[in-house]
Formats: structure tokens, sequence, C-alpha cells
């Protein structure tokens, strides 16, 4: 395959240290002072300057549990930004391998967390927008001969200086299909992720049992990824906070009797087929908001706040989850 290079016009990377490999990193917007052997650095001071505790804090709020996920992270997070300062010392630092794959079923913030994390890069220097772009498989595969490739470069055109999110990443590679043109996208995407990994990182998604077999399907991918985290389903004491925390950010809340039916409604959705976590929480409450709407209208006569944001049980029970159907 012909080389292919879509990293921008910029210096080409020198032996000072930096995490890039490129200039120093910069501090408030300004490049950070070379630091003499005699110096000390003031570890808070530095996060601070970074932003990266507002990154991180916004993803405790936005998320609920999580708890494994968020450690990793923050780790990452840690190990950057020390790089960074080893770098103003003028300690060699080759550039940390990005590349991730997040494992896991549905609905449970391996999105959220990418888009965080692509915004945690930009903070502290490693990609140079912080933009996310979200792929599957037809976003990059063709239908036919010499379509494949185009569409690839295009979209790893869009993601450079960001973060390449490849949900379900597995469908790439049809084994049973010896023609299939996904394995051409793999190609292009191996070569970008080894060659251009100071512009963009890529992170793989999907459930863990199919990425583990299609990593052994194709250990050049599995070479290119150094972090690999799993986020666990949630359990239902977390999925009620989340509903909750969704409910709020709506402006609704639930009415006393209907507390209960809510956690009810979420201990048998988990039993049920095509649980997608919070996603399916989320589906809930929504369906559950046209209920509400429903409902006052064909009550009619006057409503004030209470009755505008007030979920009652009926809004729930209305559900096939409540019926033998679903």
């Amino acid at each position: 395959m012909t080389g292919f290079d879509m990293r921008p016009a910029v210096p080409t990377a020198g032996s000072n240290g930096s995490p890039a490999g490129g200039p120093l990193p910069e501090v408030a917007g300004e490049p950070a002072r070379r630091l003499d052997h005699d110096d000390r650095v003031d570890l808070a001071k530095e996060r601070a300057d970074a932003q990266a505790d507002e990154v991180l804090d916004a993803l405790d709020t936005e998320l609920i549990g999580l708890t494994p996920v968020k450690t990793r992270i923050r780790e990452i997070a840690a190990l950057l930004l020390v790089d960074r300062i080893r770098a103003r010392f003028g300690i060699e630092t080759a550039r940390p391998n990005l590349h991730m794959c997040f494992t896991g079923s549905p609905g449970t913030g391996k999105t959220t967390v990418a888009v965080r994390l692509a915004e945690l890069l930009h903070r502290l220097g490693y990609v140079r927008k912080g933009h996310l772009v979200s792929v599957t498989r037809d976003d990059l595969v063709g239908q036919y001969v010499g379509h494949t490739a185009p569409k690839t470069k295009e979209v790893l055109k869009r993601a450079m200086g960001g973060v390449l999110f490849i949900d379900e990443a597995y469908y790439l590679y049809r084994a049973e299909n010896e023609r299939d043109y996904g394995q051409e996208a793999i190609e292009i995407l191996l070569q970008v992720m080894e060659n251009q990994r100071d512009d963009l990182v890529v992170v793989l998604a999907g459930y863990q049992d199919r990425m583990d077999s299609f990593f052994a399907s194709n250990p050049g991918m599995s070479s290119r990824i150094a972090h690999h985290i799993d986020f666990p389903d949630y359990t239902g004491d977390e999925l009620e906070a989340i509903g909750r925390l969704m409910l709020a950010r709506e402006g609704y809340e639930l009415a006393p009797e209907t507390e209960q039916v809510f956690r009810d409604y979420v201990d048998r959705r988990r039993e049920q087929p095509r649980f997608a976590n919070a996603r399916s929480v989320r589906n809930a409450i929504e369906r559950a908001r046209l209920r509400h709407a429903s409902r006052l209208m064909t009550e009619g006569g006057e409503v004030g706040v209470t009755e505008l944001t007030t979920l009652s049980p009926a809004d729930f029970l209305a559900s096939r989850v409540f019926t033998d159907s679903d």
C-alpha cells in the first residue's frame, strides 16, 4: 500500500524532550519556561494551569459510578502532566502511546468518556484540536472496489488533531468474507496509528468478547493499543441515580409514590432483552415524559409548576416493561 500522510505542515519533532516531540508545552497559552536542574515545580499549580481538573470533575458530574474508568483516566492525565514537567527539565520523554480500547455494554458511558478524553488531551497539549469524531464501519468501509480508501482517509482527515472513536470496531473485520473491504480500512488505520500518533488518538469500542476476537485476528491492531479500559454494567442503585440526574437536568422530579415504581421499572428492564444501561433509562424517561404530557392535555384544566414537572406512577406503569408482552 502506498504511503499515507495527512499530518499538517509543522516542523518535525526535535529532541527537546517535549511530550509530543515538538516545542515545549504551553501554559496558559504561553510557551513554558525551560527549567534548570535545581528548579522546583508546584504540581498543584501545574494542574491548575493545565485546567485538567475541570475536565475530570466534569466527568465525575456527568457519569454516575464507573470508578475504575475514572481512575484510569486520572492516571493517564497524571502521566501526561508529569511528562510535560519532565520535558521542561530537558528530560528526554518519548510520546506515550495513547491509543485505547473501551469495552463494555451499550449505554455505559464510553462515548461520553471519549469526548472528555479528547478535551483532556487537548488541554495537556497532546492533540491540537481536542474534538471527537465518532464513526462506525459504514463510515469507513465502502461497498465496491476503490471506495473504502477514500472514505477511510476522509474520516481520518476530519479526526486529525483529535480523537477518532470507532464504535463496534470488530465489524471492520469479517473473517467469513475474504473479499470484504474492511481489511483495507484496517490497514490504513494501522499505518496512521503508527506513523501519525503525534496527531491522532484512536479509541476502539465494543463488547469485550468481540473485541478480544478482533484483536486475536488482527495482532497488528492489538499491538498498537496501549490502554484497555473496561466499562462495567451499572448496578440498580446507579441506574436509579442516573435516572434522577437525567430528570433533574430536564426539570422533572418523581412524585413520592412514583419513586418505587421507577425503581421497579429499572429492575425489571435490566432483566429484559436489549437492555442498554443508561441509554435504556434515558429512553424510559423520554417515554414517561410523553405519557405525562398526553395525560395533562387529556385531563385539561389549569396546571402549575408542580403539575408540569412531576411524573406520576401512571407515566411509568403504562410501559410494556410491566406487562408480559415485552
